[in-house]
């Protein structure tokens, strides 16, 4: 079965529907910032709650998601997966998805919550994580991806601070 052409809006919106707590880190944020680069999954850091997970749960069965580096057992999430502070790398009927327990050293979703910021995409509301934070997460991960996509940010960021400052 071919692999879905991505389509992160509409993951996004399902998340957003089902009144899911989450904020968007990654390629995908980094875009939503204003970044020049490409990005092949979407990357959301889950609060743990209990609430939230069965409701994380639930948009995870209606984007009949499940594990890509396993396809041929078709892997489902259960509470077990995404309650844990690890990454669950998924495929979705609208392309991958990367459910972060914890993002950088080890910072949950409460620990991020407040380097973020809310934009309206076409009707609804995300929570992205601050450009700045985003930049300090890749600085500390320092994987080579992240290394070679930093000046890219920090130009955007250099880019956004000078526009505030004019306005």
């Amino acid at each position: 079965m071919p692999e879905p052409i991505p389509d992160f809006f509409k993951i996004l919106k399902t998340f957003v529907k089902r009144e899911v707590d989450f904020v968007v880190v990654g390629g995908v944020c980094a875009v939503l910032h204003g970044a020049p680069i490409s990005t092949f999954d979407l990357d959301l850091v889950h609060s743990r709650t209990p609430d939230n997970l069965h409701r994380l749960l639930s948009v995870l069965d209606k984007l009949n998601a499940f594990f890509r580096e396993r396809k041929d057992l078709r892997i489902v999430p259960d509470l077990s997966h995404v309650s844990s502070t690890g990454h669950q790398l998924l495929m979705t009927k609208f392309g991958p998805l990367d459910l972060l327990g914890t993002i950088g050293n080890g910072l949950s979703y409460e620990d991020i919550i407040d380097h973020t910021e809310e934009i309206n995409v076409s009707g609804f509301k995300l929570r992205i994580l601050s450009l700045e934070k985003l930049i300090q997460i890749k600085e500390y991960i320092a994987r080579g991806k992240d290394k070679a996509v930093l000046p890219i940010l920090k130009r955007t960021l250099e880019e956004k601070l000078k526009l505030d400052h004019e306005k």
